[in-house]
């Protein structure tokens, strides 16, 4: 993922961030948008409904002093409260930041993370070999894994989806997330993001099941789903929680779009910009300008064509990257077994003497390991599932497969490479982490790749952040869309696109500083009402998980789980049995 530095750039040190916002207010906001409603839900959940448009303002006096109030206090703010009022955001931002990027947020994630991993049986040891075969072994084995589909089928392939998805997630946190849980938390930080990481498959999971569930098909005859759409229909379902359903999933559009223009847009187009601009010389408006037409052409297409972009984009980029970093840690092999030495040894604050530094250290190393595993794969955060719910699978379970291995392919194998550069290549210590290169944090990967490639190394490092930057943004320009598309419908979502490719030129130009720290909490934000919704439908994953499971291994006769809407259930059912008669007739021809 983008992670929680400032846009990274060759030069500049890594940031801790924080933030709050204010939820924009509209007169319309509709909590469902312009979609096909189906006609009932088999667990009795109604869809949900428009909300009325705000009543228009009825006292003129009243308006009037309003009016008046706010240009008052808009002259006090310009004559010289400008500083204080930024200062107050800034504080509220961090206290916020604290609260989901600190110990309650990161126990949220963990204990979540524990509880589907328990309540599925361990699925992702247990059934390691089973997901891999019908996830990443598929693709060589199973054309319709990667089959594109016809131009009047609005779904995309397994295989696309699974790259948008890793498209948002893999981007520059993956370089530089690593180097800063390393210096900060000791090479011991590794291990718990490892931990998180293993835990986190099965939230990424649980999203990905509740997501194909209780998506539904838009005006347009795309799948819409995501946590707004369960958190409407399944937490809405509950006995007297459909309201808290309805504003839980409004609460979490809203923070999407606003990360989605700043962390899914700007950071990254700014740390691209200043990479380029450092490595190569590229004045950051030609780099703004040459990326926003490109987005363009790619983001006002729609889904299929960010999809068709994603699919050949995000391959290239890791195996770029991996080849580069396989290649600095075979040189380096000798240094293997005393790099996961000091992860081992850091992550448990073996070499620390006394008590206090002892429980110090630990809970320094434990903090900045599940937090950079958060910010790395972002299982929990309910963003990848607005993609993979657009996949063109039956089964729910499928696709939750695809998320867990989303997260080991972002962090157990991106990340563990970006590890060995740092720790293999002697530009930190492997006691405690300290840089010993006399570089800036960020610049640590950029390092250990000079000493290998010599002056090819920082533009190896700068072609991966253009690779992992822009794929972040194209994974995230849907992810704001299909926000959008909740709260105003499809022809809202017309125009966040054209304003989403206006602001790359802005992300390329500008100095982001507070709107950047904002985006990032809202960014966490999301987590909460996604999390809330995961664990309340924790019983509908597993019974989904195990019907699944005993139609496709233990062979039982009984009614698939693939929809929790009746309708779309039955279209699933008439065209699954519409194939087996096809694939049946082919083989006796």
């Amino acid at each position: 993922m983008h992670g929680g530095e400032r846009p990274c750039t060759l030069e500049k040190p890594a940031c801790k961030v924080g933030a709050e916002g204010v939820r924009p207010q509209g007169k319309r906001l509709y909590l469902s948008g312009k979609r096909t409603e189906p006609s009932s839900l088999r667990n009795g959940a109604q869809p949900g409904m428009r909300r009325a448009p705000a009543a228009e303002n009825e006292s003129a006096p009243n308006f009037c002093g309003q009016s008046l109030w706010w240009v008052l206090s808009a002259f006090v703010l310009c004559i010289g409260g400008k500083e204080r009022m930024v200062e107050m955001i800034t504080q509220v931002n961090n206290a916020v930041n604290g609260v989901v990027w600190g110990p309650f947020g990161l126990a949220l994630l963990f204990c979540t993370g524990f509880w589907m991993s328990a309540r599925t049986g361990f699925f992702q040891f247990r059934k390691m070999g089973y997901w891999l075969r019908h996830t990443i072994g598929a693709i060589f084995t199973n054309k319709d894994i990667t089959a594109h589909t016809s131009k009047e089928d609005m779904a995309i392939s397994q295989f696309q989806s699974m790259c948008t998805a890793l498209a948002g997630t893999i981007g520059t946190g993956n370089i530089v997330g690593v180097a800063t849980a390393i210096v900060s938390g000791g090479p011991g930080a590794i291990f718990w993001m490892w931990v998180m990481a293993l835990l986190g498959m099965m939230t990424s999971f649980s999203e990905n099941v509740l997501g194909v569930y209780f998506r539904r098909k838009n005006e347009k005859g795309e799948w819409s789903g995501g946590a707004m759409y369960y958190l409407t229909d399944g937490l809405g379902a509950k006995k007297g929680c459909k309201q808290l359903g309805k504003v839980l999933a409004v609460l979490f559009a809203c923070f999407c779009i606003l990360a989605s223009f700043g962390i899914g847009n700007m950071s990254q187009i700014n740390s691209i910009a200043g990479n380029m601009n450092a490595a190569f010389g590229v004045p950051t408006l030609v780099t703004g300008l040459c990326l926003m037409v490109v987005t363009a052409l790619i983001v006002i297409g729609g889904l299929k064509r960010v999809a068709a972009v994603t699919e050949k984009l995000v391959p290239l980029m890791a195996l770029f990257y991996i080849a580069g970093a396989l290649i600095i840690v075979v040189l380096h092999a000798g240094n293997i077994p005393a790099a996961f030495a000091a992860i081992f040894k850091g992550a448990f604050n073996l070499n620390a003497a006394g008590g206090g530094a002892l429980g110090y250290g630990i809970s320094q190393t434990i903090t900045w390991g599940f937090k950079r595993g958060a910010f790395s794969n972002e299982a929990g955060l309910g963003s990848a599932v607005m993609v993979n719910s657009a996949s063109n699978v039956k089964e729910p379970v499928h696709q939750g497969m695809w998320g867990v291995f989303e997260v080991f392919a972002d962090t157990i194998v991106v990340c563990t490479l970006t590890a060995l550069v740092i720790l293999t290549t002697g530009v930190v210590d492997l006691q405690s982490g300290a840089v010993l290169a006399g570089v800036q944090d960020n610049a640590l990967v950029g390092q250990a790749f000079t000493a290998a490639f010599g002056n090819f190394g920082p533009k190896f490092i700068a072609v991966s952040i253009l690779l992992f930057a822009y794929s972040t943004t194209l994974g995230w320009s849907h992810y704001g869309t299909k926000a959008v598309e909740y709260l105003f419908g499809t022809t809202g979502s017309r125009i966040y696109k054209v304003v989403f490719v206006c602001m790359t030129v802005v992300g390329a130009t500008m100095k982001l500083g507070l709107a950047w720290d904002l985006s990032d909490t809202f960014n966490g934000l999301m987590m909460i009402p996604n999390l809330i919704g995961v664990l309340v439908l924790s019983g509908t994953v597993v019974d989904i998980t195990r019907n699944y499971f005993d139609r496709r291994v233990k062979g039982k006769d009984i009614e698939p789980m693939w929809s929790a809407f009746l309708e779309y259930q039955k279209q699933e059912e008439a065209e699954a049995a519409a194939e087996e008669a096809e694939l049946e007739k082919a083989a006796n021809e």
